[in-house]
């Protein structure tokens, strides 16, 4: 008889949870995941990631249609009109594919899935839905969760005052949307709501939108929102939302002190950031704290520190990403294996989804400077406009631009950052240099196609050293 029900269990079916299943079972593990949520893949697919991605996209064409982008390269439509539940549908539907596609992988691969909240009785055993199940190794891999404001109750269900989850499932435009947080899901969730027509007002407690990311970008992008008709209050503190008779009033003051005043709006999204999910797990039960943030720490390979319990994702330090989720779950399940997963945190993308899109990775500007001052050295940098590049202007897409940061001594490109219609896209190629230790010569003297946007990004590591070609 086995010692243990599977060599592997993963807690969480998110995407660092289901992807550290997978690569289990694929190296020959027998895996099981335990997910209480009906449909796999976590708040990414089910309520972040994709279904606002869905709207975004959505919300974008019918901009173009609407409001005169389209007419602008000759293609006239009369009569635009939105049909919200079309655009939910649409949104629901890609859910479902992509949940179902994890579910066949599941099967494929021959995880097994424990449907239920999974809650630790001791370092190897964890009761599901009643059912005591036990592991040689246990992954933690339960994500996170939207950080509630003090003193602000959210009500999803038909409420006017929701957190993410509910305003990526509003049933009709709000004529006045308040947005608390200047953050990338404050941004993201309002530029769908303002692109279909509603009013947004964006409430920062700090002096700038994009808290996270290089000082040149959220100056950027401070001044494209409020082009594109946001209402942008930075330094702004919320003391209180009152919801009444379908309508709220949020309460603000300047973040210094000063007079408070009332806004009035229709529906108030609360987008202050997320928490980790470690409550009900059980961790008492196993000895194992987490530090003041309420995360679980790992050494390098992901282990925490009881043996045989691991943890990868939104619970552990670093930036609650999706995609740095997944590569700490392929490396958990490779180092449990026996062999060598590794994630290099310096190097991880983050993107903003708007209209242009904001991205970057590696060190910002000031964080590179601070850096560079410490070891008494230099940095050096390149920029170079979207408007400069042919194919932005052709597209008429000029807003933004790229940016690069060297080490002045050896050229390591140390940071970059973009504001361009496909930052997101264009971000991994930086980020694949960065990974390979390149230069900005290195970034400079590889041939890019023509016209392409990830011209501009050859162009800023040309500026390094002070030689673009067209500006």
């Amino acid at each position: 008889m086995a010692e243990y029900d599977y060599d592997v269990l993963v807690i969480g079916a998110g995407p660092g949870g289901y992807v550290a299943a997978i690569r289990a079972a694929q190296l020959g593990l027998k895996t099981a995941c335990a997910e209480a949520r009906e449909t796999l893949g976590g708040t990414c697919l089910n309520v972040g990631c994709i279904p606002s991605k869905a709207l975004l996209h959505g919300s974008e064409l019918f901009d173009e249609a609407a409001n005169g982008t389209m007419a602008k390269f000759g293609v006239k439509t009369t009569g635009v009109t939105l049909d919200l539940d079309a655009m939910q549908a649409e949104k629901a539907g890609a859910v479902k594919e992509l949940t179902g596609g994890i579910e066949f992988l599941f099967k494929k691969n021959k995880v097994t899935w424990l449907k239920g909240h999974a809650t630790f009785a001791d370092a190897h055993t964890v009761e599901v839905t009643g059912a005591k199940v036990t592991a040689k190794h246990i992954v933690i891999a339960t994500g996170s969760s939207v950080t509630p404001l003090p003193g602000v109750t959210v009500d999803n269900d038909g409420g006017v005052v929701v957190d993410s989850t509910g305003a990526l499932a509003l049933t009709k435009v709000p004529g006045h949307l308040a947005v608390i947080g200047g953050g990338v899901i404050g941004l993201e969730l309002g530029s769908v709501w303002r692109r279909l027509g509603a009013k947004v007002t964006v409430i920062e407690y700090l002096d700038q939108l994009l808290p996270g990311m290089d000082g040149d970008v959220r100056k950027e992008a401070a001044k494209i929102f409020k082009k594109q008709g946001f209402d942008i209050r930075l330094s702004t503190k919320v003391t209180g939302v009152v919801a009444n008779d379908g309508m709220a009033t949020v309460m603000l003051e300047p973040a210094a002190g000063g007079t408070a005043e009332a806004l009035e709006a229709d529906v108030v999204l609360v987008a202050i950031g997320r928490r980790p999910n470690t409550a009900g797990l059980g961790l008492d039960a196993i000895g194992l704290a987490v530090n003041a943030r309420g995360q679980i720490e790992t050494d390098h390979d992901f282990r925490t520190a009881v043996d045989s319990v691991w943890a990868v994702g939104d619970v552990i330090p670093g930036p609650m990403l999706a995609h740095k989720a997944e590569d700490e779950g392929i490396a958990v399940a490779e180092n449990i294996a026996g062999l060598t997963g590794i994630v290099n945190h310096a190097v991880i993308p983050g993107v903003v989804y708007t209209a242009p899109e904001f991205a970057g990775v590696g060190l910002t500007e000031e964080a590179a400077r601070a850096a560079a001052k410490d070891r008494g050295g230099e940095i050096k940098i390149g920029k170079f406009p979207m408007m400069a590049n042919s194919r932005a202007k052709t597209n008429r897409e000029g807003d933004g631009f790229v940016k690069v940061i060297a080490d002045a001594a050896t050229d390591r490109v140390l940071g970059v950052w973009i504001v361009a219609s496909l930052a997101g896209t264009m971000i991994a190629e930086a980020a694949l240099a960065m990974e390979f230790g390149a230069t900005s010569e290195d970034i400079a003297y590889t041939c890019h196609a023509h016209p392409t946007h990830s011209e501009a990004l050859k162009e800023a590591a040309m500026a390094v050293t002070g030689k673009p070609i067209h500006i």
